[in-house]
């Protein structure tokens, strides 16, 4: 689906009603310490078969689409409106969560969207399908997602703890990513050989792994979180505490900017497949298996570290746009496939280090929302990206196209990078470490202290 900041980070508000307590120093864990617990090794366990499905779908679905219209704009309308829900809703799903119990909540949305993927699939295997129906399809999948999406976030917590979040969170996206490395493969294979209906099959049927995951949960081992009462305001309330955390809404501004400009892949890389390269679904299929690979380091590493540093979030944002402008002039499929590696470990880290600052950083009775507005900046964004995306696509090229993502996504990153260090106080440095040269943010106080011995 990402603990307090460092000293290069922007300082949280002081308030005592408006700040968690202060995170304490971060230890080093082992890269898969959440697992030890029950109910998460059960919560893991279904997703993964339920990832498998999921990017299956999204493989099966963008290459459907563009089978019926040849058009990548299409392929940007699909995905757009899969997350035009998140930004029409999701604020008011985050309330929702807020005040339901998680696990019958994410059971009613699993559900949901199994049934969804089956009526796909009939339709497809049928020979009844028309693109308005995947248009429906995806649209209702985005409707389950505005509750799904924050309560399986908050969950989390419920179900480790605060001392395993960090750990659990980075796992979350290690099994995401690691379905992405099986399902598009699987895909690829199931589309040339018998056809896209089984894809969908496949991922409706696979929601049953979660939903028994869900159900053979204990009860008593989860981790109380005081549910919000009903009442007027509390979507303004959630909205002013997080425009009082310049650590939570710049990085929740940066977010935005990756995931609608920055995240059009399934424009970019069918487009680059078909148009570019002329080699058909298996290549589609192999770069989202390449980028797989790089997310599932990312994500990895991630579990490692002791905590999320402002500082790693801006430098892999950086390198991701750049990684992308690179990609745009690959003059080779071979080239283009490679670059694919770096851009999903660096996207990954961008992903899992903003996810683990915004959860870390806020009171339990507000994460449902919180990360709501987290999860509608980051994929609400897309209504708005992937059909000027597909745009510049069909009209420019699709190198444009990523060229321009990646633009956007560096700049965005060096812009929040700069006015978070001013917000924290701190100023540039350089110095030297070992013989090479470090270039970090350090206080004022220590630069000037710093100053007159240099």
């Amino acid at each position: 689906m990402s603990s307090g900041p460092g000293a290069e980070s922007a300082p949280a508000p002081t308030t005592p009603h408006t700040s968690p307590p202060a995170p304490a120093a971060p230890r080093k864990s082992s890269m898969f310490s959440s697992l030890r617990i029950r109910n998460y090794r059960l919560f893991f366990a279904g997703q993964v078969v339920s990832n498998i499905g999921t990017w299956m779908q999204r493989i099966a679905q963008d290459w459907l689409v563009l089978s019926l219209t040849g058009s990548a704009t299409a392929v940007g309308v699909t995905t757009a409106l899969q997350f035009l829900p998140m930004l029409l809703f999701g604020l008011y799903g985050g309330v929702l969560v807020d005040r339901l119990p998680k696990r019958p909540a994410l059971l009613f949305t699993q559900s949901a969207m199994a049934l969804t993927g089956i009526a796909l699939a009939l339709l497809t295997l049928s020979g009844h399908v028309q693109v308005w129906h995947v248009y429906l399809a995806a649209f209702a999948v985005g409707l389950a997602t505005v509750v799904d999406n924050p309560a399986r976030q908050s969950f989390v917590s419920e179900m480790v703890g605060p001392d395993q979040l960090q750990n659990a969170v980075s796992l979350n996206s290690a099994n995401f990513q690691s379905a992405r490395l099986v399902g598009p493969a699987v895909a690829g294979v199931m589309i040339t050989g018998v056809g896209t209906g089984w894809a969908f099959l496949f991922n409706g049927l696979s929601f049953a792994a979660p939903i028994a995951g869900l159900l053979l949960m204990r009860a008593r081992e989860l981790h109380t979180v005081q549910r919000a009462p009903r009442g007027k305001g509390q979507l303004r309330e959630g909205l002013r505490y997080v425009a009082g955390r310049p650590d939570l809404i710049w990085t929740i501004v940066l977010i935005g900017f990756i995931g609608t400009f920055g995240f059009n892949f399934p424009v970019y890389l069918s487009a680059f497949a078909d148009d570019v390269f002329h080699a058909g679904a298996g290549s589609y299929s192999a770069f989202n298996t390449l980028m797989a690979v790089g997310s599932l380091v990312g994500a990895l590493l991630a579990a490692r570290r002791g905590t999320a540093r402002m500082r790693v979030m801006i430098a892999a944002a950086v390198a991701f746009g750049a990684l992308e402008l690179v990609a745009a002039v690959a003059p080779s499929l071979w080239l283009f496939a490679l670059i694919m590696v770096p851009i999903g470990m660096f996207g990954m880290t961008v992903n899992v280090t903003a996810n683990t600052t915004v959860q870390m950083g806020t009171d339990p009775a507000m994460r449902g929302r919180v990360m709501s507005l987290y999860m509608m900046v980051f994929m609400g964004g897309t209504p708005i990206g992937a059909p000027i995306a597909g745009w510049i696509t069909d009209t420019y090229g699709v190198r444009a196209g990523l060229a321009v993502g990646g633009a956007i996504a560096a700049g965005a990153a060096l812009v929040v990078g700069l006015v978070l260090a001013r917000v924290g106080n701190l100023r540039l440095a350089l110095g030297w470490h070992r013989g090479h040269p470090v270039v970090r943010f350090v206080p004022r106080e220590e630069q000037e202290q710093l100053a007159p011995a240099a």
